[in-house]
């Protein structure tokens, strides 16, 4: 018995020496920075430890907008691309014909480069001294006036952050929640048309608790995707994301690191631990809610 132990131990071991070295380590160098107050890269000295850091970034207004920029975003395009997701896989599943295409199609913009994507969503919504952009001439069929989505308000900014996020994270949830309706067995649904269940209740009943664990598992990877966004930002609205105030953590940490306001590591290593606590926390907050509605 000890012997097949030590074997196993021994096959874990490449993964446990990786993950050593590439998470555990960063994260308690990044965590031991983050006390270092006035730390020096070059000279790789500080004149001090403490809370300081955490205080300041904690006070910093562009801190604070990309906070709430990040909060917006996951709370509006996680919940939302989900069941938008659900939807269309819903739908899919009922399709016998052609069912192969419509997954390709719905997967194409997963392999797309989001750099590419963004600057096409740009040119879609951004008015310009010579067009309105494409969604601005539909508006105005509507009798709508010419708003700028890239350059304009703060709400129509966040509002094409937001659907940009989402089109571009929904290919995904659409392959596994399309799979996992695969896999739930006939023989419930057939059984429960035998009885006479409606489908809304077959739904409600026998799928969603059939694909919960799925379902789980993208509303977990959802939120820690949307709390790590920041190329979505800036293919949309350049890398001065501070000036447009479409900045987010993850956004404001490499800002510290080598933006404009760079070379201030302590800075960014505390913003890092804080967006680390929020994910962790949240993904707690998760863990305890799924006990409840989540069935293996």
């Amino acid at each position: 018995m000890e012997n097949k132990s030590a074997k196993g131990w021994l096959y874990l071991l490449p993964a446990i020496l990786f993950l050593g070295a590439f998470m555990v380590y960063p994260l308690i160098d990044v965590f031991v920075y983050s006390f270092e107050e006035g730390y020096n890269s070059a000279s790789q000295t500080f004149f001090g430890t403490g809370i300081y850091n955490y205080s300041y970034v904690l006070h910093d207004p562009y801190f604070l907008q990309a906070v709430k920029n990040t909060f917006i975003l996951v709370i509006v395009t996680v919940p939302l691309s989900t069941l938008i997701a659900l939807g269309i896989s819903y739908g899919l599943s009922s399709i016998k014909p052609l069912r192969e295409l419509y997954q390709t199609v719905f997967f194409l913009p997963y392999v797309t480069n989001t750099l590419a994507v963004g600057l096409v969503f740009m040119i879609l919504f951004q008015k310009t001294a010579y067009t309105d952009g494409l969604v601005n001439l539909i508006l105005g069929l509507f009798g709508m006036t010419p708003i700028d989505f890239i350059d304009g308000p703060y709400w129509a900014k966040m509002f094409v952050l937001c659907f940009y996020t989402v089109w571009v994270v929904l290919p995904f949830k659409i392959l596994i929640l399309t799979s996992a309706l695969a896999s739930v067995s006939e023989e419930y649904y057939n059984a429960a048309r035998i009885d006479g269940t409606r489908p809304f209740r077959i739904f409600r009943k026998i799928t969603l608790p059939m694909i919960s664990p799925m379902l789980f598992y993208l509303i977990i990877t959802g939120f820690i995707g949307a709390f790590k966004a920041y190329s979505d930002a800036v293919a949309l609205f350049g890398t001065n994301l501070n000036a447009a105030e479409m900045n987010t953590i993850v956004g404001y940490v490499y800002d510290m690191l080598y933006g404009d306001s760079g070379g201030f590591p302590s800075y960014a290593s505390a913003a890092a631990i804080v967006l680390f606590a929020i994910v962790l926390t949240i993904t707690c907050i998760n863990l305890i809610i799924s006990k409840k509605y989540v069935h293996y």
